[in-house]
């Protein structure tokens, strides 16, 4: 029982309520003298080691004091105590030292401008006057107490409360004694309710593997990077002009080990890369790896945003993946997601009582759909939070770009909702969030130069990858969703009906340009019942591989850059199931070796033939032969690098067509590049031969030569014109 008598400073400090545990507790002048207090559960006796002066334990509580002459404590003295098993500790006392974040780092993190809030924020290995240990900081602004808890003081919010600075609420605590490893939390009491939460590190950058939720202290990385050179032409190249196909991973599910167990992050590099090389991409996409509990969410619901995932190793490890890529010449972009965050609640989610990171009204601070919550970007402490997780991800792991997952529902205060609020002039859109879009793309891209931001932005919102300065959210390139929508749409068809479904495939050209398009066939179109990409086609076997085969022809030689889920390279059968892994084993099976072949096949002539990635975000690279001949749901199109082409010619019925006649831009001899229908992909061989084809003077389509084809079914066939060959 606690001693009536004690002072109410005192009594708040033992019942963990006050919220300037410094005012009571370490060294104090006291009249002529000084007072030295220390508050330690469960303690049978303390005494200062310098001097070896005993404390008196205050009434029958846990707090000790010691009183004498001035001078007597050193400014950094050490606390030896006893536990109830006699065990004798020794340490120095937090209270004895001063603050340790600058008031320019609290002063720019206020403004929300400190883009390297990672720096000060979350928990660092740190010295001070030659004591080591770790600086803890937090930001809990409407928390009466915030206590850093972990293994090293029995997870009890009464040993370590934190001080608070300035007026922003942000709590920083230095714990002499500690290192790298330590597992640790947040206890947070709210001001208004008293409520009792416990939080992990918003700012954390290691966590326990889950179902598990601490934090682990992590020292700062000394990460030999070997990618110097990547990074240096990543800086010049000129990525509109140049190839960029992204093979789309969930690492969690692309291969695991014997036993069913995740691979690490090594492993995974090496065989990835090693896969990814074969097949001819030049970038890979991680499906989220920030730290989540939950795995079917894939990494979208994240909860440790400064953190890879402990399932596949150590932030190092990490940084190992990233740099195996680098230096097999493989780009790595990351699946970020600025616009929600769960539920759970050792999470951001009311984190210090209050609707801190998300909005209070849940009409404006919930996603129903997903049962997540949305950030409030109209806060200055949450928007730094955001900008300085997509730097630290650039930075600290050098990533070569983020994909920003769900745009459209940033933008939108409507996005799937009937009970809405409009913004201050009456309208729909979020302008918080797209001016936090704008600043996010405006800083990495300053901070960065070189890399790539992509936007997974499903309406028709305008200048999303246009520059902010011209009015637009500063992305450089967006997902084409309405070209992945209508192709889909399309190939579902039976081909007998495709010929009234000819405007799905040429209705892209009319906007093509009016962004820089990337072309996904993503993972969102192999889950929850909307079945593989092999099994989207209509027909028997040999007309859905045929399908497939077209559908990835059609792709890739469609202006865009080109992005497609992991599995679907090789026409796995079954829906993506991330619990498992990818079927593997049908690569035993011709037909699915053939789709592979293809897709190495096509990356390869993208990434050599110019004309097929020189003007891919303008009219200059295409166009059309003939866009009419729907009765045969046939298209046909040059793909263009000033003098240089390429025919496309794509016939979307199993129908063999003999002496099709299209007209071709010059005269001379014409070869098949490629032949989606070749039996070298599990097709029936059927096209133009090996031998060269001469242009005839016949005039056809507008144009003064023409070429007379056989066009395989359900196939698309590629001619170059042979150099320096007449006909």
């Amino acid at each position: 029982m606690t001693d009536l008598s004690i002072d109410t400073e005192l009594l708040r400090i033992i019942q963990a309520t006050h919220h300037d545990p410094f005012a009571v507790l370490g060294r104090h002048p006291d009249g002529s003298g000084e007072i030295v207090r220390a508050f330690i559960p469960g303690a049978a006796a303390v005494t200062i080691a310098e001097g070896g002066l005993p404390m008196e334990r205050v009434g029958d509580s846990d707090l000790f004091q010691w009183r004498g002459p001035a001078g007597s404590v050193p400014e950094r003295y050490r606390l030896v105590w006893r536990d109830e098993t006699r065990r004798e500790h020794i340490a120095h006392d937090p209270y004895a030292f001063p603050p340790q974040l600058s008031d320019y780092d609290l002063h720019l993190f206020g403004e929300g401008n400190h883009w390297h809030a990672w720096r000060f924020l979350g928990s660092r290995v740190h010295e001070v006057d030659g004591v080591p240990g770790v600086l803890f900081s937090v930001w809990a602004p409407n928390a009466a107490r915030v206590s850093v808890v972990g293994d090293f003081n029995q997870w009890d919010g009464r040993r370590h409360p934190m001080r608070v600075r300035g007026g922003i609420g942000v709590w920083e605590l230095f714990i002499p004694g500690l290192d790298a490893g330590a597992f640790y939390k947040y206890e947070i009491r709210n001001r208004d309710s008293g409520a009792i939460l416990l939080k992990s590190d918003p700012y954390g950058r290691q966590f326990e593997l889950r179902p598990a939720t601490a934090t682990i202290v992590t020292a700062e990385s000394d990460y030999p990077w070997d990618d110097g050179a990547w990074l240096e032409e990543r800086r010049r190249r000129d990525w509109q002009h140049a190839p960029l196909s992204v093979y789309e991973v969930h690492l969690g599910s692309w291969a695991r080990g014997m036993e069913g167990d995740f691979l690490g992050y090594r492993e995974l590099a090496v065989q990835l890369v090693a896969y990814v090389k074969e097949l001819g991409f030049s970038h890979i996409e991680l499906l989220p790896i920030t730290e989540h509990p939950y795995d079917p969410s894939w990494g979208y619901q994240s909860t440790g945003y400064y953190a890879p995932t402990s399932r596949f190793g150590t932030p190092d490890d990490f940084r190992w993946f990233v740099d195996h890529c680098h230096r097999n010449g493989i780009g790595v972009i990351l699946d970020w997601v600025p616009a929600h965050f769960p539920k759970d609640a050792h999470g951001l989610a009311r984190f210090d009582g209050s609707a801190l990171y998300e909005h209070e009204d849940p009409r404006l601070g919930e996603h129903l759909d997903w049962s997540t919550l949305i950030y409030n970007f109209g806060r200055n402490e949450v928007k730094n939070f955001l900008l300085s997780n997509a730097l630290y991800w650039l930075e600290e792991f050098h990533l070569d770009g983020l994909r920003v997952d769900a745009v459209a529902s940033m933008l939108y205060l409507d996005y799937s909702r009937t009970d809405w609020v409009p913004n201050r002039y009456g309208g729909r859109e979020n302008l918080e969030a797209i001016g936090f879009l704008r600043q996010l793309n405006t800083v990495v891209h300053q901070a960065q130069p070189g890399i790539l931001m992509f936007a997974e932005e499903s309406t028709a919102w305008p200048q999303v990858s246009r520059p902010v300065h011209l009015g637009g959210l500063g992305f450089d390139m967006k997902w084409n969703m309405g070209w992945m929508n209508d192709t889909l749409e399309y190939f579902s068809q039976d081909p007998v009906h495709r010929k009234y479904h000819h405007d799905r495939l040429t209705f892209s050209m009319l906007y093509a340009f009016t962004e820089n398009f990337v072309l996904p066939f993503s993972h969102d179109e192999v889950v929850h019942g909307k079945q593989s990409m092999l099994n989207k086609m209509p027909g028997d076997e040999w007309q859905r591989f045929a399908n497939l085969r077209l559908i990835y022809s059609y792709q890739f030689l469609h202006p865009g850059k080109k992005l497609l889920f992991m599995g679907c390279e090789f026409g796995q059968g079954l829906e993506w199931d991330s619990a498992r892994t990818l079927d593997w084993y049908v690569l035993d099976y011709p037909l699915h070796q053939g789709v592979r072949q293809l897709v190495k096949d096509l990356n390869g002539l993208y990434h050599n033939a110019p004309a097929l990635y020189r003007h891919e975000f303008d009219w200059e690279g295409i166009e059309w032969i003939d866009c009419h001949d729907a009765d045969q749901s046939v298209l046909s199109f040059l793909r263009k690098d000033g003098d240089d082409f390429l025919v496309v010619v794509l016939n979307f019925t199993p129908v063999p067509r003999h002496g099709y006649r299209i007209g071709v831009p010059a005269a001379g001899l014409y070869r098949e590049r490629l032949n989606s229908d070749s039996a070298y992909y599990g097709g029936s061989n059927l096209g133009n031969g090996a031998g060269p084809l001469a242009a005839e003077p016949t005039p056809w389509m507008g144009r003064p030569h023409s070429l007379a084809l056989t066009l395989p079914p359900l196939a698309a066939i590629v001619l170059e014109r042979v150099p320096g060959a007449d006909a």
